[in-house]
């Protein structure tokens, strides 16, 4: 799974891996505002790593956490979506506006294949600094460069170079930022 290569979502190590995040993420997604420090406690235990001062607003939705890591003094707004099956890895300084998805899961083109249900996963990268605006989908392989503005809705089907803003579906660069 974590090294790109065909795997069945259904094998009982893998579901109980997303068992263990969706009770994680239960408790998080019902945490009110008074409960900053109960927020972080679910997120230090199902992410690979949570960075000082990093905060993230519920409700989030992921398959593993574990395979996502967050820099410190990212903010992730309300209603992020991280399919995690590959590495999710968000730098710091990293501003993710609402309803962003983070989708490293993908399925073979071959139907015969998909039909039997093989998937993979492919590595998401976002560099220290990026700024997601909100609606932004990052699909599979994709890494955003360092410093790099996304507009809000754009679809990122590629790579994204530093220091750029970029928009549109799908999202092309369209000036220095």
């Amino acid at each position: 799974m974590l090294r790109g290569e065909l795997y069945l979502a259904d094998d009982p190590i893998l579901v109980e891996g997303r068992a263990r995040a969706q009770r994680l993420i239960e408790q998080f997604n019902a945490t009110g505002i008074d409960h900053a420090a109960s927020r972080r406690a679910f997120l230090t235990e199902l992410l690979g790593s949570l960075g000082e001062g990093a905060e993230i607003l519920p409700p989030l939705r992921c398959d593993y956490g574990y395979t996502t890591t967050v820099g410190a003094r990212t903010f992730i707004n309300y209603g992020a979506v991280i399919l995690d099956p590959g590495y999710v890895r968000i730098g710091a300084d990293v501003q993710i506006g609402p309803n962003v998805q983070l989708l490293t899961a993908t399925h073979p083109v071959d139907a015969a294949t998909r039909k039997a249900r093989w998937e993979s996963a492919v590595p998401i990268t976002i560099e220290d600094g990026v700024w997601l605006g909100g609606g932004v989908i990052v699909c599979p392989g994709v890494t955003i460069g360092e410093d790099a503005v996304i507009g809000a809705g754009s679809v990122v089907t590629r790579n994204v170079p530093p220091g750029v803003v970029a928009v549109g579906n799908p999202c092309r660069v369209i000036r220095k930022a």
